[in-house]
């Protein structure tokens, strides 16, 4: 089951590479006039932070507004397709690498993927104000869980590599909703993280789910913004390319670290995202 959602992946690959070749190809005349050095760094950048379940899309959007790279109208367009080369390559690598349970990765893929196609005018109806607001909270208070088991004022967190029953059918439930949270702009990762935590799963089990959840999504919806030209074709390939190189250096050394610094790590990124989220919350 783990080489069939793999082989998936490799297809999906094959697939965006092709219509991403062909589009650069037939418009090699007329690629717009920006920065490769910096958008190049930019993507390295935001890929390498991305493995570790920051996200690339908020760091990457301000980069690229600060260093005036792109147009706002194609921004969407350039983040997904730029990153989804360097997302792939991330379950592509995690999948292998990280032992998981089969059935709850495919599960869990499965449902990510359907609330991203299919919760999307519900979740598109809901103010993302109050998503954000939810988000926030919600974050912090796996992080505080988090932080009382490293410091064993409580029992928390887990070992084990995969799911059955009750749990497993909330952790999909949760998964779902989190995939149609991403088409209003909400990132999977962080909350992917808490979530697998929350149910007693090891923190590293978090990485091919939430990496693979990810990898499903973005190849079609890329191909869109690929189909209507709708992206900065230079900085997309000129950020897709550093990512890619940034994702296989920060992967095993994420793979490498031990299980107690990488419970840091992700309470780290908990609390940032949550931090985020009440800052867009206010902003809206």
């Amino acid at each position: 089951m783990i080489l069939a959602i793999w082989m998936g992946l490799v297809v999906l690959m094959i697939f965006f590479v092709y219509r991403f070749a062909k589009d650069l190809v037939l418009h090699k005349n007329s690629m717009e006039e920006v920065s490769t050095l910096k958008t190049a760094l930019i993507g390295f950048v935001v890929n390498f932070f991305d493995v570790l379940g920051i996200g690339a899309f908020a760091p990457q959007t301000a980069l690229l507004k600060f260093t005036k790279q792109t147009e706002d109208r194609v921004l969407p367009g350039t983040l997904n397709v730029s990153n989804t080369i360097p997302v792939l390559i991330q379950a592509l690598i995690f999948i292998q690498i990280v032992e998981v349970d089969a059935i709850t990765l495919l599960a869990m893929l499965a449902s990510a993927t359907i609330g991203a196609i299919f919760g999307a005018g519900y979740v598109a109806r809901m103010k993302v104000k109050r998503i954000q607001l939810i988000m926030g909270f919600a974050l912090l208070v796996t992080a505080f869980f988090m932080l009382a088991g490293q410091l064993d004022w409580i029992q928390g967190g887990g070992e084990a590599l995969g799911l059955r029953g009750w749990k497993l059918l909330l952790a999909c439930m949760g998964n779902l909703i989190l995939g149609g949270l991403m088409t209003v702009g909400i990132g999977l990762y962080a909350p992917c993280m808490a979530l697998v935590y929350a149910l007693g799963m090891s923190p590293l089990v978090a990485f091919p789910i939430m990496m693979g959840s990810c990898a499903f999504l973005m190849p079609p919806a890329s191909a869109k913004f690929i189909s209507t030209g709708s992206y900065n074709r230079k900085a997309a390939l000129a950020m897709a390319v550093p990512g890619a190189i940034a994702v296989l250096i920060a992967a095993f050394w994420v793979k490498s670290l031990p299980l107690d610094t990488l419970r840091w790590i992700v309470m780290a990124v908990i609390v940032y995202t949550s931090l985020v989220m009440f800052r867009s919350s206010m902003k809206s």
